[in-house]
This record gives C-alpha cells, sequence and structure tokens, in this order.
C-alpha cells in the first residue's frame, strides 16, 4: 500500500488520522485519547450549525429572490455566498454521522470526494465573492464618479460564474485524490487523500495559503481601509450617492469581521502545516497540536455560513425592509386565496 495521506489535508478531519504512514497506512504519529469527547461533542455541534445555517441562508435567498425590485450588486454577491454557503451545509451531515462512527467512513468514495470538494469549494468562493463585494464598495466610495461600467448587474453575473468555475479548478485536487483507505492501527476505513507523491501535499498547502488567503487579505485590507475612511469623512457623506452607499458598506462590513474572525485561525495553521511538512517545525506533540487545533478552527471556520443570515437581519436595514415587504405580500397573497375559497 503507497498511501501519500495528508496530515489534516480536510476542513473536517480526524485527529487521529493527522499522519497516516505512507507505507503501511499505519499511524505514524498516535493520537492520544484527549480528544475522545469530540465523538459526542462535534456531531451534534454541526448538526446545529447545519440547522441553522440552511433555514438562515435558505431565508436569505428567499428573500432575495422574491423581493419586487432587482438585486442590487451587493445583494447579487451577498446571495452567491448564501449559495456557497449552502453548499457547504449541505456536505456537514456526512462528517457528523462520520465523526459519530469514530470516523469510519460509510458512504463510498464519490461522497467522499463530494463532501469534502464542496467544503474547499466554499473557502475558495466564499472569500472571493467577499472579496468582489469589498470591491465593489470601494468603487461605490471611493470612485464615486469613475468604473460604473464595472458595477453593472451584467458584470457581476460574470464575475460569480468566473468565481464558481475558479473555485470548481481549486477543489479539482480533492476530487481527483480523494477515497476511502483502511486504517490498519485504527481498524477503520477512512475518507483520505491520496496523493501520487508527498510533493502534492506541500503545493496543495502553499497554493491554499496564498490564493485562499495572502491574495484575497492584501485586496481585502485595502479595501476595507479605503471605505472606512470615506465612512470617517465627514465632507464625502454630504453627497447623497455615497450616503446610499454607505448604509450597505456597513453591512459588507460586518460580513468581512466575521468571516475573518472565523476563518483566520484555520489559515493560520496551514502556515504551521507547511513548516511541519517541510521538517522546519517537528516533533508528535507539535504535529498532536496542530492536529488538535485544527478541530477547533476547522468548525469555527464552518459556524462562518450560519452567522452571515444573522448580521443581514441585525445590521442590514435595507435587507430587514425587503424581509417585511416580502412577508406583507406573502400574507395578502394566503388572505386573498382564502376569501376566494
Amino acid at each position: 500500500m503507497n498511501v501519500h495521506t495528508a496530515p489534516n489535508q480536510s476542513l473536517v478531519s480526524a485527529p487521529n488520522l493527522s499522519a497516516v504512514n505512507s507505507s503501511d497506512g499505519s499511524l505514524a504519529c498516535p493520537e492520544g485519547n484527549f480528544w475522545e469527547w469530540l465523538y459526542t461533542f462535534q456531531p451534534i455541534y454541526i448538526m446545529v450549525v447545519c440547522v441553522t445555517g440552511v433555514v438562515g441562508n435558505s431565508f436569505v435567498l428567499m428573500v432575495l429572490c422574491l423581493q419586487k425590485g432587482r438585486c442590487t450588486v451587493p445583494e447579487l454577491y451577498l446571495g452567491n455566498l448564501a449559495g456557497a454557503d449552502l453548499l457547504l451545509l449541505a456536505g456537514l451531515p456526512f462528517w457528523a454521522v462520520n465523526i459519530a462512527l469514530h470516523y469510519e467512513w460509510p458512504f463510498g468514495d464519490f461522497l467522499c470526494r463530494y463532501v469534502n470538494s464542496v467544503i474547499y469549494m466554499n473557502l475558495y468562493s466564499s472569500v472571493y465573492f467577499l472579496v468582489m463585494v469589498s470591491i465593489d464598495r470601494y468603487l461605490a466610495l471611493v470612485k464615486v464618479l469613475h468604473y460604473g461600467r464595472m458595477r453593472t448587474l451584467s458584470c457581476v453575473k460574470i464575475n460569480c460564474f468566473i468565481i464558481w468555475m475558479f473555485s470548481l479548478l481549486m477543489s479539482s485536487p480533492i476530487i481527483i485524490f480523494r477515497r476511502v483507505i483502511y486504517v490498519e492501527d485504527l481498524n477503520i476505513s477512512a475518507c483520505l487523500l491520496d496523493y501520487p507523491n508527498k510533493y502534492w501535499v506541500l503545493n496543495v498547502d502553499i497554493l491554499m495559503v496564498a490564493i485562499g488567503f495572502l491574495i484575497p487579505a492584501f485586496i481585502l485590507s485595502f479595501c476595507t481601509f479605503q471605505i472606512l475612511k470615506v465612512l470617517r469623512n465627514d465632507q464625502m457623506q454630504r453627497f447623497k450617492q455615497v450616503h446610499k452607499e454607505s448604509k450597505a458598506a456597513i453591512l459588507v462590513l460586518a460580513v468581512l469581521l466575521v468571516f475573518v474572525i472565523c476563518w483566520l485561525p484555520f489559515q493560520l495553521l496551514q502556515f504551521l502545516r507547511i513548516f511541519l511538512f517541510s521538517n522546519i517545525l517537528q516533533g508528535c506533540s507539535l504535529e498532536r497540536a496542530i492536529s488538535n487545533s485544527n478541530q477547533i478552527a476547522s468548525f469555527l471556520a464552518c459556524t462562518n455560513s450560519c452567522i452571515n443570515p444573522v448580521l443581514y437581519v441585525l445590521v442590514g436595514k435595507q435587507f430587514r425592509k425587503k424581509a417585511r415587504e416580502v412577508w406583507v405580500r406573502a400574507v395578502v397573497r394566503k388572505r386573498a386565496e382564502t376569501q376566494s375559497q
């Protein structure tokens, strides 16, 4: 058996599968029993996140689809973000069952590939939808009189399509190399990555950190800094267009802040994993610490998918107004149907 598996090469992975020996499928760095309690806690937590997120994001999409007018540019991006979150949430119940079974994967190779690929698609699509909505707020607030053509709805739809295709491309290694592998030391068949050689692990991790974190972080930081400058500028607030666009910017900044809080620990751990795999850092104790920390960071990242709808309601005044209008129309229509019967 020649299995080049990656340590924690999934947003949802088993702590005791953090290092599988490439020659016989045994554990090169066995885990202790510290995380036994997660077999009970994690599935419950995952299902709570899943149910809450599905309800919330479905509500967001329903409001955006049923509203009277057309979606605005930021609403289109945030609607696609809600769709990406639903894609992630659709895969979480499978992992809840997998963890409850002590990481025995009972769903076969196809779902092993599908569930993990949608998790990675969410990672890339979410961050780049936020990048695009931040760029849009930058153009709307900082470049008020310029780049109007870049903010048309047709341009936004093309951008969203490109992001979805790009996310699918970036998750293709997961689709190709994920499979169910028998782990002899644990006597289970686990859903793991089976790369052609060990260098794939390092290259994919570096690619994830660079494209999935560093580049978006630079763009988001620049746009956020410029947006905050405009929001603090009293003279700019005198312009009606700037004042109008500022309302949407506040919601975007709130969504961005929560995204950073939820995803930053996971991305920082990827740096440590790269150093660990490159033998810059060594030791089973450190590997276990990174593996265990990855469990917390992974599920904190997944939690982001159920927080966004709450932000739309709490922070988004326009969204609350549109949700109220959709609700009133639904009630009026229901009453009219009842009276006609």
